[in-house]
C-alpha cells in the first residue's frame, strides 16, 4: 500500500512542477503583452492578455488543487479529496465561458466603432505569443491529462494558441488592407473557441458530480458481461461512477446460483472488473438465488464481508 501511495504522490508532485513551469512562462509573457496591447490599441492583444491572466489563475488554482487532491481520506471525507480536480476543471470551464461572453460584447462594440490598430505590433507580439504558449502547453501536457484540472489548464493554453493565430491573421490584414475591423473579428473567432472549450469542461465536470459512469464504460455492456460469468444468476443495482481522475468505483448486488460459492464468484467478478475495466474500488453484495437455503445465505454474508474488505484494501493499495 505504501508503494502505490508513494507512486501516486510522486505523480501529483510531478504534475505540480510541470504546471509551475508553465505558470512562470505565462506570467512573464502576459506582462509584456499587456504593454504591447495598450501601445498598439489592439483589442485582440488585450483580449488575449486578459485570457492569459485567466490562464495564470487557472494554473495557480490547478497547482493548489493538485496539492489538495493528494490528501488522504479522513473524517467525513471517506473518498478523500479527488473531486477537487473536477471543481478546478469546472471553474476553468466557467471562466472560459464568461470571458467568451465579454469578448463578444467588446468585439461587437469595436466592430461598430473601430479604433486605430497597429498591425505590425500586433503581428510580432502574436508570433512571440504562439512560441510562448507552445512552450507552456508542452510543460502542462507532461502532467496527467486524465485530470480535469490539467485538462482545464490545457484548454486555456490551447485556446491561447488559436487566439494568437487569429491575431496574426488580423495583424496581417490590418497591415496589408488597412481593415481595422479584422481585429475584433479575430476576437469573435477566439471567443467561439473559448466558449466551446469551456462548455466541454463544465460538461465533463458535471458528469463527475452527477456520478455518471466514465465515458469509457458502458454500464449495460458491463452488467451483461458480469451476468454472463459462470455461477451468476442475476446482477442487480449496478452502479459505476467516477471518484476522481483515474479512480472509478463500482457496486452491485449479485445473485449466485446455489451450486456455486458466493465468495469465489465475487472474487472472479472483482478480478474481471479490475482486469478489463481497470476498476479497483469494487463493493459486491452476494446472495444465493435460492433464498430458502438459509445456511447458504449465512455463508454468503460471511463471503460478502470478506469481499468488501478485500475490495476496500485493493482501493487503498492503489493509492
Amino acid at each position: 500500500m505504501g508503494h502505490g501511495g508513494h507512486q501516486h504522490t510522486s505523480a501529483r508532485s510531478a504534475d505540480r512542477r510541470w504546471l509551475g513551469a508553465a505558470l512562470a512562462v505565462i506570467v512573464a509573457f502576459m506582462i509584456g503583452e499587456v504593454v504591447a496591447g495598450a501601445l498598439a490599441h489592439s483589442l485582440a492583444l488585450l483580449t488575449d492578455a486578459a485570457h492569459m491572466l485567466t490562464d495564470a489563475a487557472a494554473l495557480a488554482v490547478a497547482i493548489i488543487a493538485a496539492r489538495i487532491a493528494q490528501r488522504p481520506a479522513r473524517g467525513a471525507f471517506t473518498y478523500g479529496f479527488a473531486r477537487v480536480d473536477a471543481l478546478s476543471g469546472q471553474a476553468s470551464g466557467i471562466t472560459l465561458i464568461l470571458l467568451a461572453i465579454w469578448f463578444v460584447v467588446e468585439a461587437v462594440r469595436r466592430l461598430i466603432h473601430p479604433p486605430d490598430v497597429h498591425g505590425g505590433v500586433v503581428t510580432v507580439v502574436a508570433l512571440i505569443g504562439i512560441a510562448v504558449n507552445l512552450v507552456a502547453t508542452g510543460f502542462a501536457a507532461r502532467a496527467d491529462r486524465s485530470s480535469l484540472n490539467v485538462r482545464g489548464v490545457l484548454g486555456h493554453l490551447v485556446t491561447d494558441i488559436w487566439a494568437f493565430a487569429a491575431t496574426i491573421v488580423a495583424g496581417v490584414v490590418v497591415l496589408t488592407a488597412g481593415w481595422t475591423r479584422a481585429d475584433p473579428v479575430a476576437s469573435l473567432a477566439v471567443a467561439t473557441v473559448m466558449a466551446w472549450t469551456g462548455w466541454r469542461l463544465v460538461h465533463a465536470a458535471g458528469r463527475v458530480f452527477l456520478e455518471a459512469a466514465p465515458s469509457t464504460v458502458d454500464p449495460g455492456v458491463l452488467g451483461a458481461e458480469l451476468a454472463g460469468v459462470d455461477g451468476v444468476a442475476e446482477v442487480h443495482d449496478l452502479h459505476v461512477w467516477e471518484i476522481g481522475p483515474g479512480e472509478v468505483a463500482l457496486s452491485a448486488h449479485v445473485l449466485v446460483r446455489p451450486s456455486h460459492d458466493c465468495h469465489e464468484v465475487a472474487a472472479t467478478l472483482r478480478t474481471r472488473v479490475r482486469d478489463t475495466y481497470g476498476i479497483g474500488h469494487v463493493t459486491l453484495q452476494t446472495d444465493h438465488a435460492d433464498t430458502s437455503a438459509q445456511h447458504l445465505a449465512s455463508e454468503c454474508s460471511d463471503a460478502h464481508g470478506a469481499v468488501h474488505t478485500a475490495a476496500h484494501t485493493s482501493h487503498a493499495d492503489s493509492g
